[in-house]
């Protein structure tokens, strides 16, 4: 067969798969039989718009489409979109992943063959079935399909934007996918302290606590000072996780097996490792509940924050200590796998977390407090691993929430002079 009749033979076959994967109608999720993901489902529903979603994890996922697309850095959402409005409705794909893959495209990124072999038409139909189709969905109807976004482990946080004539319908989801072993998970919330240990302060009270709280974090024997507690987060643990994914911030993996070979393995390499395991510092005689990070392209430079659920409430919201820094370099430890070197200007972090979140919409209001003591550029403290860093001694108080904020509605209390930069 000369290059001609190839090239044309080829456009005959796709030509013809294109028809086969036109007329093919989506997945629905009963159609599924393999998907245990179908118990994690969530709904959500406003103004005549119903929207279902659900997350795949990496077995879930290689068994509905026979490939191992976690590995391949992509991650299947499910969706069901019921429009029982009297008009038609678009589901916008970009809300919700600006980078997402199309059904074939996911389909193809295993494949290394570049010709429309048996095998790729195969599994590009598998795919293409599989997906939303039609993002268009009219009156009185409803439509359920994949969406191939790329890989989020842990919590899986994404929009639905659905638009009509009616306006543009917003849905954030919030899913917890298995895979990871993440710190906060085991974090016993409502037991952590005895119940008449727990205080409603007062708006003076608040003030008084936070300014008398502990300066710095410390070691297991409480010896030490260590880096400055310079954070301050009121919200319940929902809306602190919420706020924090929202704005781009990784849930952490605990200390394990698969952790530990994971950080060696990006330490080694110098690549990313999103989850990577955050030592223990120590406030209220334990170690952070929960901590976030911000990685860039490799693991030693990445933005950390600690926080620590503290014995008092305010206005009915759980109150956080906190700490916050930007690492600019790692070096090995047989303790804690690796420790990390912070950037001595540690109220730069502690500000660019207060743009990070207003930006974000997961900032309702914000304000500043004292406490943890001025260290100039010229004299200044060191923590645990002997880096320098420096402060004008003030701790950011932030009000975080579930529900997105626009960034002109964001509320300060003016309880200390802010500082000034």
């Amino acid at each position: 067969m000369n290059m001609l009749s190839r090239t044309h033979f080829s456009a005959i076959a796709f030509a013809g798969l294109l028809v086969l994967l036109v007329n093919s109608p989506s997945l629905a999720a009963e159609d599924v039989n393999e998907g245990g993901f179908r118990d994690r489902l969530q709904t959500q529903e406003e103004n005549g718009i119903r929207i279902t979603a659900g997350v795949p994890d990496a077995k879930e996922s290689k068994q509905i489409f026979g490939s191992p697309l976690y590995r391949r850095g992509v991650q299947p959402v499910w969706l069901k979109i019921e429009n029982n409005r009297d008009e038609y409705v678009s589901f916008l794909p970009v809300g919700l992943d600006p980078a997402y893959f199309t059904p074939i495209e996911a389909a193809n990124l295993d494949l290394k063959d570049q010709g429309i072999s048996d095998k790729r038409s195969l599994t590009s139909q598998r795919f293409f079935k599989a997906g939303l189709g039609n993002n268009n969905v009219p009156p009185g109807e409803q439509r359920s399909g994949f969406i191939f976004s790329r890989l989020d482990e842990g919590t899986k946080a994404f929009n639905v934007d659905v638009l009509g004539q009616s306006g543009l319908a917003t849905f954030t989801f919030f899913i917890q996918v298995p895979g990871l072993k993440i710190d906060h998970h085991t974090v016993d919330w409502h037991n952590l302290y005895p119940a008449d240990q727990y205080r409603d302060l007062s708006r003076d009270e608040l003030i008084e606590q936070i300014e008398s709280e502990t300066c710095c974090t410390t070691d297991k024997k409480n010896k030490g000072s260590g880096d400055p507690v310079n954070l301050v987060v009121i919200g319940n643990p929902e809306d602190v996780y919420y706020a924090f994914i929202r704005a781009g911030w990784d849930e952490t993996e605990t200390i394990n097996r698969s952790s530990t070979w994971k950080t060696i393995a990006s330490f080694m390499s110098g690549s990313e490792y999103r989850y990577s395991p955050v030592s223990g510092l120590y406030v209220f005689d334990r170690p952070q509940d929960v901590a976030f990070q911000r990685a860039r392209d490799n693991i030693h430079e990445r933005n950390h924050l600690r926080l620590w659920l503290a014995p008092y409430r305010y206005e009915g919201k759980s109150v956080f200590l906190g700490q916050i820094s930007r690492d600019v370099g790692v070096r090995f430890t047989k303790k804690t796998i690796t420790t990390h070197k912070i950037d001595p200007d540690v109220d730069e972090t502690r500000e660019y977390l207060l743009e990070n979140l207003a930006y974000s919409q997961a900032l309702a209001k914000v304000a500043y407090l004292e406490g943890v003591g001025a260290a100039s550029f010229e004299q200044p403290r060191g923590n645990l691993t002997g880096d320098p860093y420096f402060t004008d001694g003030y701790r950011l108080v932030l009000w975080v929430t579930s529900h997105p904020v626009d960034i002109a509605d964001i509320k300060e209390e003016i309880w200390r002079v802010p500082p000034a930069r």
